[in-house]
């Protein structure tokens, strides 16, 4: 017996009516027959899932109570530690890594509330890039057309959630890792405030940019796993010290809430694909959204961002690149290369640009309580496709999916990605961007959005 649906699988185990053992082994027995197509998972972690699905089981039979996602399977994206599993960050050299001796805070806080954790998941190496097309794992396939890209960085944790192998996955979220994949799968996704969810444990790529968050098939399935992983650690991430601010609760009052919402124009809208600017308008036209707002400094925030990221990439990776750069992903080493290039005058006058970004931004939410933009640039492309046209103009596929989810991360706004409702065709995405720490403003828009069937997870691809 399997569902996709997290609230769905933990009531109905709670409630006795399926065991958390029966669950994990119908998830199990999916993978298995399905992700030779896919290529999602990078390693699947049976045993240890077997394991903790029957302590679920032994809790229950007891009358021990059992925490709110009792039976859910999840998988992390492989750069996040797993205990005696090496943390790969989908490079070839960490492959030989000591395994750590116990898992990052947000799977330690999963499994606390009762979820089972079955594998790891594919990614580009070391989080740097828009595809998953990775060289030493090979790319994930979007499973709403396996020729296709499924988006990066967080590729395998999208597609898995977008197969229906899995209900919830966690992935990273640097220049649009969460959002660009959730979008080209058809499934929701959330970068939280920058500091919101804890880090520790998670294989760094950008300590200024990297965020993390779950991706799920509903609103209300990522609501619940948000809450669950939300809470400071500061002796873990000391960037991560604001309480939990539980939305799964009050989801109804929030969908009815009144907001003031406008459309990101200018940069945002700039050689967007055709059914991109539809998809958008139709969730603008939802929301009655009327006013378009430009960002006049996005495209500076863009280049601000691209800096960071090589720079603090480079620096990083700096030691092993003197020593094995032929070990790396020929389309990382080489922007690693270059970013550890980079004067360090380069990256601060990007970090000084923040703050100008960020006041521009803060005047915008004095006015609106949602900005809507773009995901991506254009449904999947190909998997091998080098260009797409922006404008009439070849440009690269790799540099150019992200280029209306950088300037938010930039300033480490809220974000979720909602995947607009198109039976049938390619998944396209939306953001839905919140001022910092509003969350919940997002998770209401979202929520409204999908009672009116504007956007919805696409089904998964089997039966189920």
């Amino acid at each position: 017996m399997s569902f996709c649906s997290v609230v769905e699988i933990a009531g109905e185990v709670r409630a006795g009516r399926v065991t958390a053992r029966a669950v994990t082994e119908a998830t199990l027995s999916r993978i298995q027959r399905l992700d030779g197509g896919i290529n999602a998972f990078t390693a699947v972690t049976a045993e240890r899932a077997l394991a903790a699905a029957e302590a679920v089981d032994a809790d229950l039979a007891a009358g021990r109570p059992v925490g709110p996602l009792a039976g859910v399977p999840f998988a992390v994206k492989n750069l996040f530690d797993l205990e005696g599993l090496p943390t790969l960050a989908g490079s070839k050299i960490r492959r030989a890594a000591a395994p750590p001796a116990h898992d990052a805070t947000l799977v330690q806080r999963l499994t606390a509330a009762g979820a089972v954790l079955v594998g790891a998941l594919n990614m580009d190496e070391f989080a740097y890039g828009f595809v998953t097309e990775n060289a030493h794992d090979g790319p994930v396939r979007n499973p709403h057309d396996p020729t296709r890209i499924a988006g990066g960085s967080s590729g395998g944790s999208a597609a898995a959630v977008a197969a229906g192998l899995v209900p919830l996955t966690l992935g990273s979220d640097t220049n649009g890792s969460i959002r660009i994949p959730a979008g080209l799968c058809g499934v929701f996704g959330l970068k939280p405030t920058y500091g919101r969810l804890s880090r520790q444990g998670v294989f760094p790529f950008v300590e200024s940019l990297d965020h993390v968050g779950p991706f799920a098939r509903s609103v209300e399935d990522l609501a619940l796993a948000y809450d669950v992983l939300q809470g400071p650690d500061p002796s873990g991430d000391p960037i991560c010290i604001r309480d939990a601010e539980p939305l799964a609760g009050r989801l109804d009052a929030l969908a009815e809430q009144p907001l003031r919402v406008g459309v990101l124009g200018g940069w945002f809208q700039q050689g967007a694909f055709p059914e991109v600017l539809a998809a958008l308008g139709r969730v603008a036209d939802a929301l009655e959204a009327r006013d378009e707002v430009t960002l006049q400094n996005a495209q500076a925030a863009r280049a601000a961002a691209f800096c960071l990221t090589a720079f603090e990439g480079g620096e990083l990776h700096h030691e092993d690149l003197a020593r094995r750069a032929m070990d790396y992903d020929p389309a990382v080493r080489d922007r690693l290369l270059a970013g550890a290039l980079l004067p360090a005058g380069v990256a601060e006058a990007a970090q000084r640009f923040r703050t100008i970004f960020r006041d521009e931004v803060r005047e915008v939410f004095q006015r609106y309580d949602i900005l809507l933009a773009p995901a991506s640039v254009c449904p999947a492309p190909p998997i091998g496709q080098a260009t797409m046209e922006m404008d009439g103009v070849p440009v690269s596929v790799r540099k150019n999916l992200g280029a209306f989810t950088q300037p938010i991360s930039y300033v480490g706004l809220p974000v979720l990605a909602a995947p607009v409702n198109r039976p049938g065709q390619l998944p396209i995405g939306v953001q839905i961007i919140a001022p910092p720490w509003r969350e919940d403003l997002a998770f209401a828009a979202a929520l409204r959005l999908q009672r009116a069937g504007v956007v919805a997870a696409h089904p998964p691809m089997g039966a189920l």
